[in-house]
């Protein structure tokens, strides 16, 4: 998440930047060593004792073999990163070291370390372990109520196509809280409302918000519905929402140690500035040297675009659109926002001159949406510009004539299990811990048979069985979750995406949001309404485009009543949940910190005070209770994490001032505990 202060710990160590370390979210480990060694700890600042001496973060360490390094809290940023010399002996899967706990894959047995883990060294050695080391590569983290300034690029998704003019302003003038349902997936904001510069989403969904599937840079800001969140590592590599600003990657490190409750203040920069930072970090990791040119970046204020480029519409080509997305990748459009299966084809003609025919120094990968391709780059490389000029030239050796085309494909049999017990518990769980009431709630198929005018709820059984679905994308929210279609338009069951989504949706279901079917292959947060899988039989095919033009033509009439009449339906279900948002303005209200209770000063009495902003998960103990020191006595969840307060001394509980699910803020008390 911070890979500043991940790199510059390798770098201490003299380790290779893919050598694997340790993430320590809020609170660190014990490890004891059973061979000497040099390691280094950066990030956040915890307590960190070796055989129960401090030491100093930030700087080589000398362990030798049998000694203990204890880790406490984090009291300043959210992560900690512990590198040792050769670095963490892991595989290396799908190009990664790292660990993706949701996947299970990755990193040690594709989990968090627990108690009994045995760590090995691995040889990623390329340099010395350096003897002296300035504190001037400490980045400043705020503290006190000051502000997190994080550097972004405006795009790919900004206004008038989405937004209004005035509200990306408001955007850079607000300052944003950290929501505490945030983690490794997406950091949660809370502030003003957006205002949009359009009613809906079109067939891609009921919210403005929505679009046509598309990928998603790392460090999108992405407006899921009205809730904008950050996208961080483990976050979706593809989705329907829209993404006004990206966060530069010099100063996505910020973000991994922003925790609950903090304040982010966001500010435009160039492309060229966002190259500099990034320059002068790879620099400073390097020679252990700051840059001085560093505090000279500064927030521009002139009028700034997100659309680096534009092909008008010809006979044999559709209107083209080049997105910037962060200082890393550029969004290919094509089309208009409506859908069209021949874009697609466009998207995939365009991959394979990239890929087969035409390759371009720098490109490091392309990934593939419905009407999008997203190229993501390395600006140290190619520059943005020069990356530009070769990408408008590529146009013009695309072929132009669809007739004929046909691309090999498989048939996937899914047998589904309609409203399964799972899906129902997730719309349960949204209402009890999200949304209470929505014009979507409190069933699925309910709403999908309103918002379709069809007769009856066993109409929507028989639409999502009969219905035969195009994959037009992989990675929707998790790695090779597909984004699929129905082929035949009178199957297209158009629907709102959750707003704002949901923080859980168990593994298997399948979705529908806007007319596309997605299949959520882990446990995971969601927009789309559900069923659920069980097995999976496949066979060869081929797709015909030209074959599937003439059964277009040929249901031409029976397509078009069925658009219509859907339509009619769509329109009113708009102003059903325009009424909603109207009345339930306050979703997004960034004016309720929660403030800290003044207590009386007692000798006697023991104050349990949350130490992070999050939620009561669990009350250990009842009223009068007597309980040992370093009894357990609340668990708190923040950033998808438990955190265990323990009591201090010997003594009774005299007051319960917290409930179960109550929202606390960093040093509200929550327990008084008397000495006996």
């Amino acid at each position: 998440m911070d890979d500043y202060a991940f790199r510059l710990a390798n770098r201490l160590v003299g380790n290779s930047e893919n050598a694997a370390g340790l993430e320590c979210t809020f609170i660190g480990p014990v490890l004891q060593f059973h061979q000497s060694t040099t390691i280094a700890i950066t990030g956040a600042t915890m307590n960190a004792t070796l055989d129960d001496i401090s030491l100093e973060l930030w700087k080589p360490i000398y362990v030798e073999s049998g000694q203990i390094l204890r880790l406490g809290r984090a009291t300043i940023g959210c992560r900690t990163y512990i590198a040792i010399h050769g670095g963490f002996n892991v595989p290396v899967y799908l190009g990664s070291r790292a660990t993706f706990v949701l996947g299970k894959f990755g990193g040690y047995a594709g989990r968090i370390l627990t108690l009994g883990d045995i760590l090995f060294i691995d040889t990623c050695i390329v340099d010395k372990v350096p003897s002296v080391v300035s504190n001037d590569i400490i980045p400043h983290y705020p503290t006190d109520g000051q502000e997190w300034q994080v550097s972004v690029l405006y795009g790919p998704h900004g206004a008038p196509d989405f937004f209004t003019s005035d509200y990306i302003q408001t955007f850079f003038a607000t300052s944003w809280q950290v929501h505490y349902n945030s983690n490794r997936l997406g950091i949660r904001l809370l502030g003003l409302k957006p205002t949009w510069s359009r009613t809906n989403g079109g067939d891609a969904g009921l919210h403005p918000s929505n679009l046509h599937d598309c990928e998603y840079a790392i460090g999108s800001i992405n407006f899921t519905g009205d809730t904008p969140v950050i996208l961080t590592q483990d976050g979706p590599s593809l989705g329907g929402c829209v993404c006004p600003l990206t966060i530069v990657k010099g100063e996505l490190w910020k973000i991994g140690q922003v925790k609950p409750n903090d304040r982010i203040h966001f500010h435009p920069i160039t492309f060229d500035q966002a190259l500099t930072i990034e320059q002068n970090q790879d620099s400073l990791i390097s020679t252990l040297i700051p840059s001085p040119s560093i505090s000279s970046i500064s927030p521009i204020n002139q009028t700034f675009e997100c659309i680096l480029g534009a092909l008008s519409a010809t006979n044999t080509r559709p209107r083209v659109l080049y997105r910037q997305a962060g200082d890393h990748y550029i969004l290919i459009e094509y089309g208009s926002m409506n859908l069209d299966i021949h874009n697609r084809f466009r998207v995939h003609f365009l991959m394979e001159e990239l890929e087969k025919h035409h390759l371009i120094e720098g490109i490091l990968e392309l990934s593939p949406g419905v009407r999008s391709l997203q190229i993501k780059y390395d600006s140290r490389i190619i520059h943005q510009q020069k990356l530009m000029k070769e990408l408008l030239a590529t146009e013009d050796r695309l072929p132009s004539d669809y007739h004929g085309l046909r691309v090999k494909s498989r048939i996937v049999y899914l047998p589904l299990t309609f409203e399964d017990s799972a899906t129902l518990d997730a719309v349960k769980r949204y209402q009890e811990t999200v949304k209470e009431s929505a014009p979507w709630l409190p069933n699925d198929v309910d709403f999908i048979q309103r918002t379709n005018e069809l007769s009856s709820r066993d109409d929507v059984r028989k639409i999502v069985f009969y219905a035969s679905y195009l994959v037009l994308g992989l990675g929707d929210v998790y790695p090779g979750a597909p984004c699929a279609i129905p082929i035949d338009p009178r199957h297209r069951l158009v629907t709102l995406k959750y707003n704002p989504a949901r923080t859980f949706t168990a593994e298997d279901t399948v979705g529908i949001g806007g007319v596309y079917m997605r299949i959520y292959g882990m446990d995971s947060a969601g927009a789309f309404r559900d069923g659920h899988l069980q097995i999976r039989i496949i066979e060869d095919n081929e797709f015909d485009l030209s074959e599937y033009d003439e059964f277009l033509k040929r249901e031409s009439e029976s397509i078009t009543d069925f658009i219509k009449k859907r339509g009619a339906a769509f329109d009113e279900e708009v102003s059903h949940w325009q009424k909603d948002i109207e009345e339930k303005d306050d979703y997004l209200d960034s004016n309720h910190d929660i403030h800290e209770i003044e207590e009386e000063i007692d000798e006697k009495v023991t104050l349990i005070r949350a130490d992070v902003c999050g939620s009561v998960w669990k009350l250990l103990v009842k009223q009068n209770d007597v309980v040992e020191a370093n009894t357990p006595v609340v668990i708190l969840e923040a950033m998808k994490m438990e955190l265990v307060l323990r009591s201090p001394i010997v003594g009774r509980i005299t007051s319960i001032l917290c409930h179960v699910g109550q929202l606390v803020s960093t040093n509200e008390v929550l327990l008084k505990i008397e000495s006996v």
